[in-house]
């Protein structure tokens, strides 16, 4: 694996951007109410599964560290942390009902790549009810928020600045 220094370095180096959460209170208070909506009653392990592969995605390094983290003290098994980014080669790590809401993390998180494709969101259908996946769907949509948030405002990894998260 090769690493762009100059990206590491910039980011290292990089002026101070702006605190999310200060600078637009309100709509970081709308954002936390909005995720904690969607993830109210879903299993906390699914929660965590779904966050991680987003952010995978997304590159988001700030939030991959704090939901892997979060996921551990839940007692996710660390093998299954390890597993997440290639789910597709190692399914009997997961469910098929969490399998299904990875096809659909991936799908919504890369959307601009062709949609949500209509069996991916009939397999997670038919393992969510209409109220779960909608809630399912949700968390995706907050998920890549926050991860946009966090990328765009040069969060670090390793440091977990939530308040009410």
């Amino acid at each position: 694996m090769t690493h762009n220094t100059n990206a590491t370095q910039t980011a290292a180096t990089a002026a101070p951007r702006i605190n999310f959460a200060e600078a637009a209170p309100k709509a970081f208070k709308a954002l936390i109410g909005f995720d904690a909506a969607a993830r109210e009653g879903l299993d906390p392990a699914l929660v965590e599964l779904i966050q991680i592969r987003a952010s995978l995605l997304n590159g988001c390094a700030y939030c991959l560290h704090m939901h892997t983290s979060d996921a551990r003290k839940a007692g996710e098994d660390e093998a299954r942390l390890h597993m997440i980014g290639v789910w597709r080669e190692a399914r009997n790590f997961f469910t098929e009902k969490e399998q299904a809401a990875l096809a659909l993390t991936e799908a919504v998180t890369l959307v601009a790549q062709g949609g949500v494709p209509d069996d991916v969101y009939a397999e997670a259908a038919r393992h969510f009810d209409e109220p779960e996946l909608a809630r399912v769907l949700a968390l995706i949509f907050t998920i890549n928020t926050w991860n946009r948030i966090s990328l765009s405002t040069a969060k670090v990894a390793g440091e977990d600045e939530r308040v009410a998260h």
